[in-house]
C-alpha cells in the first residue's frame, strides 16, 4: 500500500499560490492602466471606458483594439492611442483609421 498523500497541505499550497497568482494579476492590471496613461482619467471615466468595452460584441472593434494593444505592446509608450476628437462620439483611445464604424 502506498503512502497517503497530505492532501490537506497541498491544498494549503495550491491555496497560496492562488492568492499569488491573484495579486500579481491586480498589480500587473495596475501597471497597464498607469503605462497606457489611463490613470489620467477619472475613476468613473475609466470604469465607464472599461464596461463599455468589456461589453463591445462588434468584432471589428474589438479586431481595432487589438491591433492597439499589440502596437502598444511592441513600441511601449510612444504607439499609445490618441485620444478621439472632440465632440466624436467614439470610444476613448481609439485612434480613427477609416471613418466612423458601423
Amino acid at each position: 500500500m502506498r503512502k497517503p498523500k497530505a492532501i490537506d497541505a497541498e491544498l494549503a499550497a495550491l491555496a497560496e499560490r492562488t492568492a499569488a497568482l491573484k495579486a500579481r494579476r491586480v498589480a500587473q492590471l495596475g501597471e497597464l492602466v498607469i503605462a497606457t496613461g489611463a490613470d489620467a482619467l477619472e475613476v468613473e471615466a475609466l470604469a465607464g471606458a472599461l464596461l463599455s468595452a468589456a461589453g463591445e460584441t462588434d468584432a471589428a472593434a474589438q479586431r481595432r483594439w487589438r491591433v492597439q494593444g499589440e502596437a502598444f505592446f511592441r513600441g511601449g509608450k510612444a504607439d499609445r492611442a490618441t485620444p478621439p476628437a472632440s465632440g466624436d462620439s467614439g470610444t476613448a483611445g481609439q485612434t480613427p483609421r477609416s471613418g466612423p464604424a458601423g
